[in-house]
């Protein structure tokens, strides 16, 4: 080698850069850094007390949920008791044939519609209201006295809630024996096929209006009090609070029940519905439910009750799919967010 080659500095040791180790990328070194996974059954040991807790409702789930959707099979049969599913003949979609070219499932349909139209506009907002109401009272007593008023006629079976209206509005009820003492004629409030949607309304807001509430009310909780105060420095009144704070806090819970009301806009009530339909006959009172029972059960014919219940179902999940799809459109996550690409 030349005397005269000059040699290359060499870097600082702060500068030098360190090399790989064989056979590792930087990426596998990172993921060396984590905490190793923990295996399925150490974590089945550390949440054995929660999957216990779990096991009431996930076997109440099976058994009176998802098993009996299995039963959906004789709506596709001329479904005989005596033969069993296994024997019955197999006759495709003419039980669906038959059901929707049946007058009293199509009066059944619309008239499901009808009711259900009357309870969405009347009786989702009311939960709403009353919620705003109970936030807004400034007494911690007057407000726990008044949820405890609200909510406490949910735990009723809708017996003793048609016993009560019964009692209260009925032909021989309180109400009309006052007109009678006044002189004045009996209101048929209880048996007036024309009035019967209204009567339904408010037979659902006394019974489950303070019960829906709760559910508001933990939304607003989760507000955060700051924007609040910080909106009363700037001078804003309570009126434009709750337009520009709790309503918008609000929305998405708004958002997600009434795509969940939309969903189950088929299913207005079967015990309200059968308990007051000899009252107020069959073309006020019918819903799909009610027919279901009367064809499938008291009538025996169970393929064509299977087939209107299957039918009922499925545009059920239809109308959930949509309108959380509509949510999506107004930038809300609905019952389940949107995926991103």
């Amino acid at each position: 080698m030349n005397s005269t080659t000059q040699q290359a500095p060499a870097l600082p040791e702060a500068r030098r850069v360190p090399e790989p180790l064989p056979g590792k990328s930087g990426r596998a070194r990172r993921k060396g850094n984590r905490a190793p996974q923990q295996s399925f059954r150490s974590r089945l040991r550390r949440d054995k007390q929660m999957l216990l807790m779990m096991l009431p409702g996930v076997a109440f789930l099976l058994l009176f949920f998802y098993i009996p959707i299995l039963g959906n099979v004789i709506a596709f049969q001329d479904y005989q008791p005596y033969l069993g599913i296994g024997d019955s003949l197999f006759v495709g979609w003419q039980n669906f044939v038959d059901l929707f070219g049946n007058p009293d499932f199509i009066h059944a349909f619309w008239n499901t519609l009808y009711l259900a139209a009357w309870q969405l506009v009347f009786l989702f907002p009311v939960p709403l209201v009353l919620a705003l109401i109970v936030d807004s009272l400034i007494s911690t007593r007057v407000r726990r006295i008044f949820q405890s008023i609200a909510y406490l006629p949910h735990f009723l079976s809708w017996v003793l809630v048609i016993a009560f209206f019964q009692q209260m509005l009925g032909g021989a009820g309180f109400v009309n024996n006052l007109l009678r003492d006044m002189g004045m004629d009996p209101i048929p409030f209880m048996t007036n096929p024309e009035t019967f949607p209204v009567m339904v309304v408010i037979q659902m807001i006394w019974k489950d209006a303070g019960w829906a509430m709760i559910i508001f009310l933990a939304a607003l909780a989760s507000i955060d009090a700051s924007l609040y105060e910080a909106a009363a420095a700037d001078g804003a009144g309570r009126w434009r609070r709750m337009w520009h704070i709790t309503l918008p806090g609000l929305r998405p819970v708004i958002v997600l029940l009434l795509i969940l009301r939309i969903g189950d806009i088929l299913s207005v009530g079967f015990e309200q519905f059968i308990l007051q339909r000899d009252a107020v006959g069959a073309g006020a009172a019918e819903v799909l439910d009610t027919f279901t029972y009367y064809t499938g059960v008291v009538g025996g014919g169970w393929s064509s009750g299977a087939a209107a219940g299957l039918a009922k179902g499925v545009v059920s999940a239809l109308l959930i799919y949509g309108a959380n799809k509509l949510a999506h459109r107004f930038g809300e996550d609905g019952i389940f967010a949107k995926q991103a690409r």
